[in-house]
């Protein structure tokens, strides 16, 4: 039992404490995963007003997410080794200043750094927060029903990006989809002294900051090439040489992690076969769901011509189906284990979006995708509650900061490579069938079902990694 959890136990009403503890760790996760969506529809807008070209917008989601995946392992890290929740509430902080700073931008470049600064903050508070939860919850079942919150949280925040976006952007202006996250920012940091109490920090002594900056460059140069790979294509000399550093540069990191006396991540954690498991899971459902989400937003607005509004609407009940069923998940989870609720949600989500591939270019909502919706909602909140339990299944108190930034890392790095083969193939299709001389909504709705059809493709695989790499008859 750590330190933290025995004197909440000793607070009157601790559970109360605990519960009340979790909602403000959960909408931090919320906005980190949010932020990654939500600015997509303000584009346009920050475009005009800021006047940045197509190129440089894209960037306005790249400075985000470079940073956020490259320093997610050296956050979980620093917060075992400084407390889980110092590194929380310091994330917290300068993820409020920063988006702040981007809702009052007067130039590209001032966005663009906000942007950067949102993203490191982002990457320390990810880690420190799921292991606030870890050891908040040390108790099996309550643990399972903490981590259905969470998962249901994190879908949640996927599927409402595209939905806040578009409202916040036609009532309020582009700023407000950055203003939003400060109140939200300023409560949970004043909350979260009187609900957690300060966590230990780690015995160990130093950080290995030169394995750091290998895996950080490694990461960042391998989200930077398949960012590009949109703009200047696979065969660029540009992707060519940043995806070849993260080759070279991942290689020299385990060399050193091989080596050195304090590890930032000692591969015996993938002893665990359960972290190996839930890592690989959560990989491929990071790919499927990122170029889901992207090529279903796109669906929507191009080929049946839903404005940002009502194509957000479409997503509450994909988002509705994830919540109801991250709070049935922990009890089956109790009951059969990890290993076949988790696979059982992936084939779930492969088959949603199987059916989803086959929506035509005139598809009426609630005849060719409502029922694909639901389906995937359910696949979707099974996977990320019992995938990430079986991530931090065994992991010890001093490591549960490594392990939770593992675990984002691998959700983060499997989107970005997802959505950029996915749509690669369905630009490849789409281009293909113009040429042929099929019309253009034709050729677009074929294209996104090549994605709906790959991104099944990875929820297949995931299931079968599951039951190849996670033990059985594993109850939690």
């Amino acid at each position: 039992m750590t330190v933290m959890a025995q004197s909440l136990k000793e607070l009157p009403g601790a559970m109360s404490y605990r519960w009340w503890a979790l909602i403000a760790l959960a909408l931090a996760q919320f906005l980190v995963v949010l932020d990654a969506s939500i600015v997509n529809i303000a584009l346009p807008a920050i475009g005009s007003e800021l006047h940045l070209g197509t190129n440089m917008l894209g960037w306005v989601i790249t400075a985000y997410v470079l940073p956020f995946g490259g320093l997610l392992l050296l956050g979980g890290r620093l917060s075992d080794r400084f407390g889980h929740r110092r590194l929380f509430i310091a994330g917290v902080g300068g993820f409020t200043v920063a988006s702040a700073a981007a809702g009052v931008s007067i130039s590209g470049e001032w966005l663009l750094v906000a942007r950067a600064v949102q993203g490191t903050s982002a990457a320390l508070l990810a880690p420190a927060a799921l292991a606030l939860l870890t050891k908040l919850f040390a108790d099996p079942k309550d643990r399972a029903k903490a981590l259905g919150i969470w998962g249901a949280v994190a879908g949640i925040g996927s599927a409402a990006g595209v939905l806040l976006g578009g409202v916040l952007t036609s009532s309020l202006g582009w700023s407000s989809v950055f203003f939003v996250n400060v109140p939200v920012g300023v409560l949970i940091m004043a909350a979260v002294p009187f609900l957690i109490s300060k966590d230990a920090p780690s015995e160990r002594t130093g950080l290995d900051m030169t394995g750091a900056a290998a895996v950080t460059a490694a990461i960042t140069a391998l989200v930077a090439a398949l960012a590009g790979t949109e703009r200047v294509g696979w065969s660029s000399p540009q992707t060519l040489i940043l995806a070849g550093a993260a080759v070279i540069l991942l290689s020299l990191f385990i060399f050193l992690e091989k080596r050195v006396a304090n590890p930032l991540m000692p591969l015996s954690i993938f002893r665990n076969r359960w972290v190996t498991g839930g890592n690989l899971a959560m990989f491929l459902i990071g790919g499927a769901t990122t170029a889901l989400f992207f090529a279903l937003s796109v669906y929507m607005q191009q080929v049946l011509r839903y404005d940002a509004m009502k194509a957000g609407l479409t997503q509450l009940p994909m988002a509705g189906a994830l919540v109801a069923i991250a709070g049935v998940v922990p009890a089956i989870v109790k009951a059969f284990g990890t290993r076949r609720p988790l696979a059982a949600s992936l084939i779930l989500l492969a088959a949603g979006l199987i059916w989803l591939s086959f929506a035509p270019i005139n598809a009426a909502f609630t005849i060719h995708l409502l029922g694909p919706s639901l389906l995937i909602g359910v696949g979707l909140g099974g996977a990320f509650v019992s995938g990430t339990e079986a991530a931090v299944h065994g992991v010890d108190d001093d490591e549960a900061g490594l392990a939770s930034g593992l675990v984002n890392t691998s959700q983060q790095i499997g989107g970005a490579i997802g959505i950029a083969v996915l749509t690669a193939l369905s630009s490849a299709r789409t281009e293909s069938l113009l040429e042929q001389g099929v019309s253009q909504p034709q050729a677009l709705t074929s294209g996104f079902a090549w994605v709906f059809l790959g991104a099944a493709a990875l929820a297949i695989l995931g299931a079968s990694v599951v039951l190849t790499v996670i033990p059985a008859l594993k109850k939690q």
